[in-house]
């Protein structure tokens, strides 16, 4: 393996970490604005808020694995460089490794945030059946 190998992976480990950022910047601003609601302590924000927890936690991960991935492969490169070879794959592995981590834990949080839209799509067709309600009931007919 030569030292261009384990450079490849830094521009997609750079934008993975960009992304991730813009991720967690989204949930905080989710946050922030659930707090400042009026209706903060409404069922469905109290609904939300074991999600919103485990999104957070996972974020972390997710960032944390990521910046060790890169920082392994830099090491790999560095390793490469000295001519190390054998402790310069296994850096590299162990990046390739770290990188699938953080993947596998951002495609959870995908699913996570999925499944809190979902809940809000939930909340929103019950409004509009209870908007609806009175409209369903069979109209009277007046027999004069």
């Amino acid at each position: 393996m030569n030292l261009t190998t384990p450079a490849l992976l830094f521009p997609a480990i750079s934008l993975l970490l960009l992304a991730y950022t813009n991720r967690f910047l989204t949930l905080a601003t989710v946050i922030r604005q659930l707090n400042s609601s009026a209706d903060r302590g409404g069922e469905l924000v109290q609904r939300q808020l074991p999600g919103l927890k485990r999104r957070i936690a996972l974020t972390q991960y997710m960032q944390g694995f990521g910046v060790f991935s890169f920082l392994l492969c830099a090491l790999s490169m560095f390793a490469l460089f000295m001519e190390a070879d054998l402790p310069g794959k296994l850096l590299f592995g162990a990046s390739i490794l770290a990188l699938a981590l953080s993947l596998v834990l951002s495609l959870i949080e995908v699913l996570l945030s999925t499944e809190a839209l979902s809940l809000v799509v939930r909340d929103l067709e019950s409004a509009k059946a209870a908007a609806n309600a009175p409209d369903r009931a069979p109209k009277q007919v007046s027999g004069s």
